[in-house]
């Protein structure tokens, strides 16, 4: 998901009882200095009077590795060891955290949090080193922090952090401080191992599906199947004739039913058997008419989002032209831990326990469903089974909210997979159409990409949505492949289906068009689809990966028999990476996925390990989409239900992964969706590779057996 630039500037300092906080400046340029006792547990950063540094994470953990790559940021600066610190995960507090934007999405994570967060650490060393300094009676420059502790390097004398706090607190800030250089690297750039893995081994982790209160109940919920459909009647007297079923709770177009646990509940809304009405209007809508529809807007004109040169007096004598028109289906999210709140509503507030993408977007969202203050509203985070974009929406917390106004104690709210799967909010369907001209000498001379689908920003905008979805059009609007002229635009078209972020949204849309239209037109014009790619990048560090994915993979080898080698290569959320998929396609048409080698770039590399880690989770996350994942409708309902028919893959499935991570000290880029991105087009153009069929359309698996 794009975000707008976050300003990093950290101002100022405050004292609270014998803590050195470390404050992040507000959007007006006023600083958020801690003044009140309070405001020390709301610190960002601080060093308390023991020497313990403490670190509130302004982004939330929800499988990708964030708590460690942003606690080595913090530790490199205040000269710690990652596991000495103490983490704690974000509440709904946005003014805690500004400017930085609480919400965890569109790979940002790292990349809003890398300047503001080194700054302020090497504030708080800084004022530290000075008070050490002071202390001994030598220059500061002498001095240097190690482990927790201020060293004065010519005498070999140490004072722990705890001896030196006051001090540091009492005198003012220092208001310039310079972050470590890359060269003096102790913790960033190295391998750590994860500092919640041993607590998810363990099971001793909390996420949201694992809150229990003191005298809390659970609660199953069923929501119209039909889109636009109302509920029309319960057998409540058979829910509640099941054991442990207190409660048959309904709505407009939802029933809840509440008992002592989740299996009673469950049981008691199989019993309840809901029966529901359609809107007649959508009852009737198949999958074949919402992507028709899609497919058609094409046709229109479309909004310009980019153009540049002219676009006829370019085609003019070109050699070759190609046009093709590529679609993409719905996406679930499909998530290991569905959906799932904990809330209680009392006393004229609301306390909220869940793991959510938007802590502070979902306090907003329950004290405006509540008619509440936004101070009556309390959110406490939780780790997350997963999120992929899914978690950005509060609708889920919404629906726990209803039901908790509704009775006395806190109420715990699963959705049963089925329930998850059929009411997500979903990626929406896309229809490319690509024209590409080469001139006489080879290269690009006219590129027209036009866009249609579902736009996200317009549900989110409103009345300030101006035509153009700039997460629908991001990536096609900055190829890495120079043209004469270009011409880039954005249709809207809507249906009954909810659409959303999902790990990747449009600029996995436009790498899986451009990436596979470009190996098309190599092919066209009988050249190898790497050598073809080289010779019209000009980007260096895109040219870098491509190279090394070329040589890792051994692309220049002539593969195994019935093996097809498929490439692509992108700079999108600020990471440059390329990836060679290596497939098998059986007599039958089934796809095997043997290898895939990927290249990257991501900038300043953090945490190498988790790196690694992020390409592997977006690889299997998205060969499996790319492979099968489809959400289709029939009858104005979502057709699937679990992952008997939302296929994923199986760990015996999963490919080989060879990773190359480039090492310089540009600043960070994305890695939660990159890997996700690249692999799509990968795999499409391994799948022509080994055989010859060129497929347009995903998910690639049932693509094929049309093709």
């Amino acid at each position: 998901m794009s975000r707008a630039t976050r300003r990093d500037v950290l101002l100022a300092t405050g004292v609270v009882t014998g803590a050195l906080v470390v404050p992040v400046a507000m959007g007006n340029g006023r600083s958020r200095a801690a003044t009140t006792p309070s405001l020390a547990a709301n610190a960002w950063l601080a060093v308390d009077a023991a020497g313990q540094v403490t670190l509130a994470l302004p982004k939330t953990e929800m499988g990708q590795g964030i708590l460690t790559t942003i606690t080595m940021i913090a530790a490199e600066e205040l000269a710690v060891k990652p596991e000495a610190i103490k983490v704690t995960l974000p509440d709904g507090d946005a003014a805690r955290f500004a400017p930085i934007d609480q919400g965890t999405g569109g790979s940002t994570s790292v990349r809003e949090v890398w300047q503001p967060l080194r700054e302020a650490g090497a504030k708080a060393r800084a004022a530290l080193v000075n008070a050490a300094a002071r202390q001994w009676g030598v220059a500061a420059g002498e001095c240097d922090a190690q482990n927790g502790a201020v060293v004065h390097k010519p005498s070999g004398k140490v004072l722990p952090y705890a001896a030196l706090v006051a001090a540091a607190a009492a005198a003012p800030l220092p208001t310039e401080a310079p972050v470590r250089p890359a060269t003096a690297y102790r913790v960033i750039g190295k391998s750590q191992r994860r500092l919640d893995g041993d607590a998810k081994a363990r099971g001793t982790a909390e996420y949201g599906i694992d809150v229990v209160l003191p005298g809390m109940r659970y609660a199953a919920i069923a929501v119209s199947p039909v889109f636009g459909g109302k509920l029309a009647g319960v057998d409540e007297a058979a829910a509640r004739a099941v054991p442990g079923v207190s409660g048959v709770i309904r709505g407009a177009d939802v029933v809840y039913i509440v008992a002592d646990n989740t299996w009673s509940a469950r049981q008691g809304m199989t019993a309840a058997k809901p029966q529901w009405t359609a809107d007649a209007a959508l009852n009737g809508t198949q999958t074949a008419a919402i992507v028709g529809a899609v497919a058609a807007a094409l046709d229109k004109p479309g909004v310009v989002a980019a153009t540049s040169g002219d676009l006829d007096a370019a085609r003019k004598g070109a050699a070759h032209r190609f046009v093709a028109t590529y679609t993409q289906p719905f996406l679930a999210h499909a998530t290991m831990e569905p959906a799932n709140c904990v809330a209680h509503v009392h006393d004229g507030q609301c306390e909220i326990w869940t793991g959510t993408q938007v802590p502070s977007d979902a306090r907003k969202a329950a004290a405006a469903r509540l008619g509440l203050t936004l101070d009556k509203v309390t959110v406490h985070n939780r780790l997350m089974g997963g999120g992929f974009g899914r978690r950005l929406e509060t609708d889920m917390i919404e629906r726990c909210i209803d039901l908790a106004r509704q009775v006395p104690f806190p109420v715990k709210l699963i959705w049963s997979r089925e329930e998850d799967t059929a009411h997500d909010w979903y990626r929406p369907a896309y229809a490319d159409r690509i024209d590409i001209a080469l001139g006489a000498d080879g290269k690009i001379a006219a590129w027209e990409h036009k866009i249609a689908g579902s736009s996200i920003y317009a549900r989110l905008m409103g009345a300030a949505f101006k035509g153009v979805d700039d997460d629908a059009v991001e990536g096609a609007i900055t190829p890495i492949y120079p043209a004469t002229a270009r011409k880039v635009t954005f249709q809207q078209q809507e249906s009954m289906v909810p659409t959303s972020w999902w790990r990747g949204v449009g600029p996995l849309r436009s790498a899986f068009v451009m990436e596979s239209a470009i190996d098309e037109l190599a092919h066209q014009v009988g050249q190898d689809p790497i050598a073809f790619r080289l010779a019209h990048i000009e980007d260096p560090r895109a040219r870098h990966v491509l190279e090394i994915a070329h040589a890792l993979s051994g692309w220049d080898d002539k593969p195994a028999p019935g093996i097809g080698r498929g490439v692509a290569v992108i700079h999108l959320w600020e990471t440059y990476m390329a990836a060679v998929a290596e497939v098998t396609v059986d007599k039958d048409n089934q796809i095997v996925v043997k290898k895939v080698t990927v290249a990257v770039d991501c900038g300043q590399v953090i945490n190498h390990s988790g790196v690694a880690a992020q390409i592997d989770s977006g690889v299997i996350f998205g060969t499996s989409a790319a492979l099968y994942g489809e959400v289709t409708i029939a009858n104005g309902r979502v057709e699937q239900s679990n992952f008997h028919d939302y296929r994923v893959l199986r760990m015996n499935e999963a490919p080989k992964i060879e990773t190359s991570i480039v090492e310089n000290h540009e600043k960070p880029g994305g890695m939660g969706e990159p890997p996700n991105a690249v692999i799509f087009p990968a795999l499409a153009n391994a799948v022509f590779a080994a055989t010859g069929k060129r497929v347009r359309s995903l998910p690639l698996q049932k693509a094929l057996h049309t093709a």
